[in-house]
């Protein structure tokens, strides 16, 4: 047992390392990016239209604008590392501090979709795989293609006008109540559970078939028992590493989502920022996003490990 422990750990110690390159190769190409490729002077942006060009350069010279971009990236790294993102532009105040207020929002939406969604998508997938060639599967994999194929962004209009303006049952923008998660969540989590659906059919199908599920159910175990112990345990395996990079998808979907519910979150921080040159908060909430997504990467490897006996030894 000891030397499975060891093997384990190395196998988490490794993930962990690979895990601080790549975080800081997200940072490096979001720095040089939004000062090659995003048009537009922040201190233009921050010292209004009537400024003079002696106050511009003031304030293109407080923000450090006007050295050279290694001698900008170099101290832009050295204050990442203490955990300084720099002051926003729009905000007058700390990215830091303004992240920590609306990342909340954008981890709560994620995490209901995720949730939500998964649970759904693995219901959705293992009755279609049990009652494969039926019509209960073909109705499912036409939902799981339909709700797969929406556009994030035509589904939460639709369902704007459906539940918000039509019905009048469920609130457009803003937070404060469960009912206020219900139309973005389902926006995000409709598209995620079509995703688990087809993979877990397909999954299921293929753990079904083999000749372990087949020498239990030739001892006499019940088809709830052969699904949940011996079927499910199997099909989760490729299912949780699809989660794990489905978060990526779903934060990204965020910033769409957070802009048309008006939620207070990254997302919509991102494209006010994006709006007003707003520098610092553009790269502290891309630099966030990526973090979180290498993170939950990293928490998935490691459940992998869990699951599979198998990864520990590679």
């Amino acid at each position: 047992m000891l030397w499975k422990a060891l093997y384990l750990s190395k196998y988490i110690l490794r993930r962990i390392l690979i895990a601080f390159p790549l975080i800081l190769g997200v940072t490096t190409v979001v720095f040089v990016m939004l000062r090659v490729a995003l048009p537009g002077d922040p201190a233009k942006v921050m010292a209004g239209d009537r400024a003079t060009p002696e106050l511009i350069e003031q304030i293109r010279h407080n923000l450090g604008l006007d050295r050279p971009l290694f001698e900008q990236y170099l101290i832009f790294l050295r204050n990442f590392v203490q955990g300084d993102l720099g002051r926003s532009v729009k905000f007058r105040e700390p990215v830091v501090r303004v992240i920590v207020k609306a990342f909340p929002f954008t981890a709560a939406l994620t995490f209901l979709c995720v949730t939500i969604g998964t649970s759904l998508g693995l219901v959705i997938g293992v009755v279609t795989a049990v009652y494969q060639r039926t019509w209960i599967d073909n109705f499912g994999i036409v939902v799981a293609v339909l709700f797969y194929s929406i556009p994030t962004f035509w589904l939460g209009l639709m369902l704007i006008l459906i539940f918000s303006v039509g019905l009048r049952i469920l609130p457009v923008q803003g937070v404060g109540t469960w009912k206020h998660f219900v139309l973005p969540v389902a926006t995000l989590g409709v598209g995620q559970s079509a995703l688990i659906a087809r993979l877990t059919r397909s999954s299921m199908i293929e753990v079904l078939s083999t000749d372990y599920v087949r020498t239990a159910r030739a001892k006499g175990l019940a088809q709830r028992r052969v699904l949940i112990r011996h079927a499910l345990q199997n099909t989760l395996i490729p299912v949780i590493t699809v989660v794990g990079l489905s978060v990526g998808g779903l934060l990204g979907g965020a910033v769409i989502t957070e802009s048309i519910f008006h939620l207070p979150g990254v997302g919509s921080l991102a494209i006010d920022a994006i709006s007003n040159r707003d520098y610092p908060m553009i790269q502290g909430a891309v630099i966030l996003v990526a973090a979180s997504f290498v993170f939950v990467n990293l928490l998935v490897d490691i459940i992998y490990a869990f699951v599979d006996p198998r990864i520990r030894y590679e």
